[in-house]
């Protein structure tokens, strides 16, 4: 059963697993598009696998031209302090939730949001885990300004949960020195992080309304490694008393990201 969320300036939607909703909940955060059709099959398929699933607005409050936004034409972004406030209320539907008892929560940030899980976790510390797919390691992610006070090494120095990243070899806006970048920083921090490079798969590969992109059999492939770490962090297999560090990558000898180009 899905649920309309508009709540106290919060809209998006609200998707239950089949049969008695559990204690774990996925917050997933839209691509730079908005909350369109991928993000709401993405949090429909988390229900599916049995997990209460949020899918907030975070442009609801944006009164900016929403057709060119859906079709990529314009840019959205929003100052990390209005972020959080809309992450917050989504935090706090799910806590106060009639129907539900939710105890774990994982912020699940994809391409233009994969930023915005450390800007959440690195504020408060009820978050479960942090999760990207393909996103948050950009040169426009890494630094300070008016809208993002505080740069991404800081943020992840303040951080006291996992994180898990998936990213494609292929990708035309993420280069491999960008994610070796997180993941030294993550390192030199002494953060606990699972980190995976897929071999030839472009950027937004789950997206299987851009055909150009959509790589199915890498999606079932970071979809199961999705559950299995979530799985792992429900069964307390990742304490905040050791540091782990798990980086995979699968890459061409040849790799090189001036070749990369965007895919439809």
């Amino acid at each position: 059963m899905n649920e309309q969320i508009n709540a106290n300036g919060l809209e998006g939607q609200l998707f239950m697993p089949h049969g008695e909703p559990g204690e774990d909940a996925v917050i997933i955060l839209h691509e730079r598009y908005g909350l369109a059709q991928h993000t709401l099959d993405l949090a429909q398929k988390l229900a599916n696998d049995g997990y209460v699933a949020l899918a907030p607005n975070l442009f609801s409050r944006w009164q900016g031209d929403k057709e060119a936004l859906k079709a990529g034409e314009v840019r959205v972004v929003m100052p990390d302090d209005d972020i959080a406030l809309a992450i917050d209320q989504a935090i706090d539907l799910l806590r106060t939730h009639k129907s539900l008892n939710i105890k774990r929560i994982f912020l699940m940030g994809v391409c233009q949001s994969g930023r915005y899980p450390f800007v959440v976790a690195s504020r408060r510390n009820d978050i479960s885990a942090c999760i990207v797919f393909y996103g948050g390691t950009q040169e426009r992610d890494w630094g300070a300004n008016e809208l993002q006070p505080m740069a991404m090494p800081d943020m992840l120095a303040k951080i006291h949960v996992p994180s898990f990243f998936v990213y494609g070899e292929a990708d035309h806006s993420i280069s491999i020195e960008n994610i070796r970048r997180f993941r030294n920083t993550l390192e030199e921090h002494r953060k606990s992080y699972r980190m995976r490079i897929l071999k030839n798969s472009p950027h937004g590969f789950m997206n299987d309304t851009m055909p150009g992109r959509y790589r199915p059999d890498d999606t079932k492939v970071a979809w199961q490694m999705l559950l299995d770490f979530m799985q792992e962090v429900r069964n307390g297999q990742w304490p905040q008393d050791t540091v782990q560090w798990e980086f995979l990558s699968h890459t061409s000898p040849g790799y090189d990201f001036s070749k990369n180009v965007r895919q439809a």
